[in-house]
């Protein structure tokens, strides 16, 4: 610019002299030398003139280039504005790559003016929240989501910890919003899907207190005989085996119960398997029938067994036992007296079926999808009074999980209940022909 500048300042004095050597011979001293002058501002006019016109413009034309300060004025301005292109692009760039993530995104974001109007939303914010953008661009968001909570959450204005709202939309999902102040007065909130862990945490108190329920009972009754012992002054030997049975009833129970909280814990947290067994259902539920017909004891029931041979699994000995015999003491505890019990293992439609059939009082259609819940009782004083803990079909749910099998219930009321552990394919082990033995 300086080289320029100099140069621009010899071009001056050069027509400046000219103008007083023109003058001087023809007798007009001042006329050249101000005429000079005039002209080398009205080219400079000029320039500024097309420099300001540029500006005033969209800035696509081309700028002149020419030389002298005002080429070096125009080639700056070409540079200012080559930047300018770029960092737009760049900005529309950031901006789209933005959008397309939040688009990808599951979790609904808004972004809030200083007014808290609507500025923009991504497509989840439809679902989750009901915002729709463009149509609610420049709504105030209190006017679409009322919901206390969230009206509360914005005057308080400490954004620390999100707060949990249900979805406007979904009533049965819950979410999870917070703010995020940026720029100037300018809010993002995002909103997160919180349905399985707020389900999660609902089945958690559940549990504790279901299990604080199982427990208190026997623990009430195990401290009032001890408590009744200890102002006894004189025990008699047919009251003391009376409480001592009662006791060791009570005791047992509570063991029961903690037997199968450890078992379904185990089930829930240990790894898969990395090594099966061969395990031979056919002799492992020959097993299984004995123990049933004594756990049936004076209940005298007609416990059938029909398995076919040689139809083998792939997978844990000691968790298909427990599995099977869930189902076998289920059916033993809800069958009257006399009643008979049907335990089938067979091949069907490529799946193997262990089912176990009773002739009991049926379930009604609307505890079936329930019932392997943790502590759910289609009939809590009667399951209680049988002995069961409430555990039974949901440890027999995990174990099926870990073997890739699912449980099928079929019940009528009146007519009984069956049970079926179905296998895939991929478990199926075959170990020789196969024939049906009935026992």
């Amino acid at each position: 610019m300086r080289q320029s500048l100099w140069r621009e300042v010899w071009i001056l004095a050069g027509l400046f002299v000219l103008g007083l050597i023109a003058g001087f011979f023809t007798q007009y001293l001042f006329f050249f030398p101000a005429a000079a002058l005039l002209t080398y501002i009205a080219l400079h006019l000029r320039q500024l003139n097309r420099l300001h016109q540029w500006l005033l413009s969209d800035k696509s034309g081309e700028l002149p280039d020419i030389g002298g300060p005002w080429g070096d004025v125009f080639n700056e301005a070409r540079k200012l504005v080559r930047r300018s292109q770029q960092r737009t692009d760049e900005l529309t760039d950031a901006l789209t790559r933005f959008q397309s993530a939040a688009a990808a995104m599951p979790d609904a974001m808004i972004i809030l003016n200083e007014h808290e109007e609507i500025d923009w939303a991504n497509p989840p914010a439809a679902t989750l929240l009901g915002i729709h953008y463009p149509r609610d661009t420049g709504l105030r968001l209190i006017n679409l989501l009322r919901k206390p909570e969230l009206t509360e959450y914005l005057r308080r204005g400490n954004y620390s910890e999100p707060v949990d709202i249900d979805s406007p939309g979904t009533p049965e999902l819950f979410l999870s919003l917070q703010i995020v102040p940026f720029g100037i007065l300018r809010k993002l909130i995002v909103a997160r899907d919180i349905t399985r862990l707020h389900r999660l945490e609902q089945m958690r108190r559940n549990f504790v207190a279901n299990v604080s329920h199982e427990l208190r009972t026997p623990i009430t009754v195990l401290s009032g005989y001890i408590e009744t012992m200890r102002e006894m002054d004189q025990l008699h030997a047919d009251e003391l085996k009376k409480h001592l049975a009662t006791m060791h009833e009570q005791a047992g129970r509570m063991q029961r119960l903690v037997d199968d909280l450890l078992m379904l814990s185990r089930l829930e947290t240990a790894p898969p398997r990395q090594k099966d067994e061969i395990v031979d259902v056919s002799a492992l539920l020959t097993g299984l029938r004995e123990q049933a017909e004594i756990v049936s004891g004076e209940a005298k029931h007609r416990i059938e067994l029909q398995a076919e041979s040689g139809l083998n699994l792939r997978g844990s000995r000691e968790e298909l036992h427990s599995a099977f015999m869930n189902l076998i003491n289920n059916a033993v505890r809800y069958t009257p007296r006399a009643g008979a019990i049907q335990l089938t293992w067979f091949l069907d439609a490529g799946a193997a079926k262990f089912c176990v059939t009773d002739s009991g009082e049926g379930i009604a259609p609307e505890h079936i999808p329930h019932l392997t819940e943790r502590f759910y009782r289609v009939d809590s004083a009667r399951s209680r009074a049988s002995g069961g803990t409430g555990l039974g079909l949901s440890i027999v749910k995990h174990i099926l999980l870990r073997h890739n099998a699912y449980l099928d219930v079929r019940s009528e009321l009146g007519r009984g209940s069956t049970f079926c552990c179905v296998f895939s394919t991929d478990r199926i082990v075959r170990a020789a022909a196969p024939n049906l033995q009935a026992r």
